[in-house]
């Protein structure tokens, strides 16, 4: 299993940014996919999930509700996190993980988010 996320960065309060996650090495169109943060100081928290059937069922932490999307393109292996009206909260090491809300496995090294003025 080899997942490598990207897109993160610094940016403003209300600022949007998107990430990326490269997945090989297992059959990833049929793997539940989510994505989990974990800020300074604390343990990882579930953000999103979106299950294998082409993304159309997907979940989300109350805290993220309305102001991220996540989204999967199974042909390129590919998972993503549109993030919005991003807050001083949000700010965290981001994960794409294996699995769902309940049980979920983190493969990579994770994508640095910063969000501040």
């Amino acid at each position: 299993v080899q997942v490598v996320e990207s897109g993160g960065g610094l940016v403003q309060p209300g600022g949007s940014l998107r990430l990326s996650c490269a997945a090989s090495g297992f059959a990833f169109s049929s793997t539940t996919m989510s994505w989990v943060r974990q800020a300074p100081g604390k343990g990882l928290k579930w953000v999103a999930g979106s299950e294998s059937d082409d993304g159309h069922s997907t979940s989300y932490a109350d805290s993220v509700k309305g102001r991220f999307i996540i989204s999967r393109v199974n042909a390129n292996n590919t998972l993503y996190l549109h993030m919005n009206s991003l807050k001083p909260e949000d700010t965290a090491v981001y994960y794409c993980a294996l699995g769902d809300v309940d049980e979920f496995d983190v493969w990579g090294q994770g994508t640095q988010v910063t969000v501040s003025s």
